[in-house]
């Protein structure tokens, strides 16, 4: 008897989470801004061009036992950034069109969830020799995990986003030409 109690609470309690899901939001979006003391070209070069990205990009694991996988030619459409690790998952980031003060790129989880979303980067001149920095992302969860998770996820890519774009501050900043590794 009392397993049919239980079981009976598992049903309500999964109907009732599958009904709350239907009216959580199905889609995400987040936006951070820094100020980088480098021109506009400098500080888009190293977001557009992936063999500069793997060093300030929040998600790449300091010592990570996989490397990425880069294609395509570098600032172009079609340029791509593809990893495959236990820790951070599945997936891709794929430069989808560039010009003069912005980049879009269309990233793609296979794995731990399958979903798409789209990366806008805006860059405006802020002062001498200054870069405003506007990074953008938007994507859909999917029902009902996604969904379920949405807060979880938003409140964490914020986190994520603003690590980005402190990494990417410092890595302009102190660029030399030479940094060979992340180092900061």
């Amino acid at each position: 008897m009392t397993f049919l109690y239980i079981l009976g609470a598992l049903v309500v309690v999964t109907v009732l989470l599958l009904i709350i899901a239907l009216f959580l939001p199905n889609g995400y979006f987040i936006e951070k801004s820094a100020i980088i003391k480098k021109p506009c070209a400098f500080v888009m070069d190293k977001v557009a061009d992936f063999h500069n990205h793997i060093q300030w990009n929040p998600w790449q694991p300091k010592g990570a036992q996989s490397k990425p996988t880069i294609t395509g030619t570098s600032k172009r459409p079609g340029h791509k950034y593809s990893w495959k690790d236990s820790k951070i998952g599945t997936g891709s980031l794929t430069l989808r069109d560039i010009d003069e003060k912005h980049i879009h790129f269309d990233l793609e989880f296979i794995k731990p969830i399958r979903t798409i979303a789209r990366d806008n980067w805006l860059f405006e001149d802020w002062g001498i020799g200054e870069t405003k920095v506007t990074w953008q992302n938007s994507g859909m969860l999917p029902y009902p995990i996604g969904r379920l998770m949405g807060f979880v996820i938003h409140k964490n890519l914020k986190r994520q986003f603003a690590e980005g774009l402190i990494n990417l501050k410092k890595f302009c900043e102190l660029y030399d030409g030479t940094i060979p590794v992340r180092h900061f």
